[in-house]
């Protein structure tokens, strides 16, 4: 999934960035490495713009740089085992 798929309030952790190195490194430089969780906090009304915090930091990017992040919806991350599913 990519990271223009949450929704606002929704969480995810970055699972890859396919981006090139200048970008990737831009991107680093505020914290967007593999493996640091987010939330997205809110975007623009044509979702030209998203905001995310990560680890504290809300950073807002252009819709071209959100769709190069891979993430994993928080709720894929912790899947409720089946005997607890109703």
């Amino acid at each position: 999934m990519i990271l223009t798929e949450l929704r606002k309030g929704e969480r995810g952790t970055i699972r890859q960035i396919h981006a090139d190195p200048e970008l990737k490194r831009r991107l680093h430089s505020f914290g967007i490495i593999p493996g640091e969780e987010l939330e997205v906090k809110g975007c623009s009304l044509a979702r030209q713009t998203i905001e995310i915090d990560v680890d504290g930091t809300l950073i807002a990017l252009r819709k071209e740089e959100a769709e190069k992040i891979e993430v994993t919806p928080e709720h894929e991350e912790h899947p409720v085992p089946l005997h607890i599913q109703q």
